[in-house]
């Protein structure tokens, strides 16, 4: 087997089981609502120390980081409003164009960090399929974490 398609492999598992640990905690908490935010910031550190047994240095994923962090950040918020606003409906519409607009936002981000890394540091980004990935999900659940825990001290869910 080539060595590509190992890493290949190697990250798409790796992904699928990340993505398992994501469903079944946010299952667990999800009629629970008042810890949804803390249980995503507790997967946002555990894929951290996943991502330091997998040997994937953090200076490597800081840009999706940023993305993540930014795109689910706001994209919470969008899909609470819409759902405020038009129910269940309005939560669909709203958690897509949040996600539409909050892509591009966090895509800015994304290319922003990258690029004040390589300018700060001289440090070439040696980002892989497994540190994307990993290092937006990380973000993506840091950025719900925030998002969900301040909306639910604030009694919005």
């Amino acid at each position: 087997m080539k060595k590509t398609t190992h890493h290949f492999f190697k990250a798409f598992i790796s992904l699928i089981g990340v993505s398992i640990v994501v469903v079944a905690v946010v299952s667990y908490f999800i009629f629970n609502s008042a810890f949804i935010g803390l249980a995503f910031l507790a997967l946002g550190f555990l894929n951290l120390i996943f991502m330091k047994i997998m040997k994937i240095e953090l200076k490597y994923i800081y840009p999706d980081l940023a993305f993540g962090f930014v795109d689910n950040g706001v994209m919470v918020f969008a899909a609470i409003l819409g759902g405020f606003f038009a129910g269940m409906p309005g939560a669909i519409i709203g958690g897509v164009a949040g996600n539409t607009i909050t892509d591009g936002v966090g895509g800015f981000f994304e290319g922003y960090v990258s690029e004040r890394q390589k300018e700060k540091t001289k440090f070439e980004s040696k980002r892989k399929a497994l540190s994307s990935s990993l290092g937006k999900m990380t973000g993506c659940m840091f950025g719900a974490g925030v998002s969900l825990t301040i909306v639910g001290l604030i009694g919005l869910i």
